[in-house]
């Protein structure tokens, strides 16, 4: 069974960075695109980050030049570094995988931007 476990959430101020990390087991995770999405109150889960694969990575507009979404495939985790954090920044993340045509997702980590 896949499993994600999210951790790294916190309380930030406006400017400054956290470190989200995704833990994966149940799934061979160097063959797969691995996802960040985020989610506010009322509103739909959203894009925020994918690398692919081979390594290859997208963003949402909001968050390019400022988010980094990488992975390590001998530990099997997934990144996403957040600097110049911003108070819209604030949601749910949530790291996410289709494995096998199945959408797996964790259990989510809070960040909270507030000065």
């Amino acid at each position: 069974q896949v499993r994600l476990v999210e951790s790294g959430g916190g309380s930030v101020q406006p400017g400054g960075s956290l470190r989200l990390s995704c833990a994966a087991s149940g799934m061979n995770f160097r063959l797969y695109a691995m996802d960040w999405y985020r989610q506010t109150p009322g509103n739909q889960r959203e894009l925020v980050a994918r690398i692919t694969s081979d390594g290859s990575t997208n963003y949402a507009d909001s968050v390019k030049g400022r988010f980094t979404i990488s992975r390590d495939n001998v530990g099997w985790r997934l990144f996403l570094q957040m600097n110049s954090i911003r108070p819209d920044d604030t949601a749910a993340y949530y790291c996410h995988v289709n494995c096998r045509d199945l959408d797996f997702w964790g259990q989510g980590t809070q960040v909270t931007v507030s000065s």
